[in-house]
């Protein structure tokens, strides 16, 4: 199908763009496109403008500073994937990237894009929220900083108002922790019916610290945190890690769908954080 008529801009700075959005009452931004072009094209939304961000240098890249790196967020997975900062300091994000579609879309879609898109599908959202990262929200007001346990509000819903930009990712630095994201899904490239995104950082063969997130467990991506909790302190055994994953699921509300219903997706989500903590913790 073809998209119904609408203002094309592409400006070259933050507040270029801000002002763009703000001479408009229903302005679409456009990221990376991987999700609002087919959205676009179904004529499932109708914007009267799209405002391009991908002409803003100053949105991509990644920079240390101090104990965490800051993302742009235009900044395209491929060039995530390709950053020693990100391999250093942010394996999991790294991990979980490279399960992202196809080089195609890897090219096109960006950190930003995704984050603010919201889908509880997507594979950013968890490792981020277990990295504990901040979002960095800029309007006309200036610039504020969200944690990410508050920024993903509901399906599809974040922070990020209507005249506001995502323009930056602060994630802080997990430097020596392992990390490991086990995706399930039936067709090469689909969306995760369940993943986990799992970091842990260990002190001889103990797990001192762990992080885990849920994709597609509920309507924002979640943590796990009974099984943090149960983790801490323990041995890295094949048992004691299983007792502790048990509790993956506690607290969630998985959809039912085509691709099984929400008991099976809690069972999944048990399996799965079992082998992403051993994963990491290897």
């Amino acid at each position: 199908m073809i998209p119904t008529a609408f203002d094309y801009v592409a400006p070259e700075s933050v507040a270029d763009a801000l002002a763009a959005l703000a001479d408009s009452d229903d302005a679409k931004v456009l990221a990376g496109g991987q999700s609002l072009l087919p959205i676009l094209r179904m004529r499932l939304n109708a914007p009267d403008k799209v405002v391009d961000l991908g002409r803003i240098a100053e949105l991509r890249g990644v920079r240390e500073d101090g104990d965490a790196i800051v993302i742009g967020a235009m900044t395209s997975y491929v060039d995530l994937l390709a950053d020693p900062l990100v391999a250093e300091h942010a394996a999991l994000l790294k991990a979980a990237i490279e399960t992202v579609a196809d080089p195609q879309i890897r090219r096109r879609g960006t950190i930003g894009g995704a984050l603010v898109h919201a889908d509880p599908a997507g594979d950013v959202g968890a490792p981020v929220l277990a990295l504990d990262g901040e979002l960095v929200i800029t309007g006309s007001a200036g610039e504020r900083t969200v944690a990410a346990a508050d920024f993903f509000e509901d399906l599809f819903t974040t922070a990020v108002g209507e005249d506001e930009l995502l323009t930056a990712v602060r994630i802080p630095k997990h430097t020596g922790w392992g990390a490991a994201y086990e995706k399930f899904v039936r067709v090469a490239h689909q969306w995760s019916i369940v993943a986990v995104a799992a970091t842990v950082r260990m002190e001889g063969d103990t797990i001192a610290e762990a992080r885990v997130g849920l994709t597609n467990m509920g309507s924002t991506p979640l943590r796990a945190t009974a099984t943090e909790e149960a983790l801490a302190g323990k041995q890295a055994s094949a048992e004691a890690i299983a007792e502790a994953c048990a509790k993956a699921a506690d607290g969630t509300n998985p959809p039912s769908d085509l691709n099984g219903d929400g008991d099976y997706r809690k069972h999944l989500a048990t399996v799965f954080t079992r082998r992403a903590v051993l994963a990491a913790a290897d």
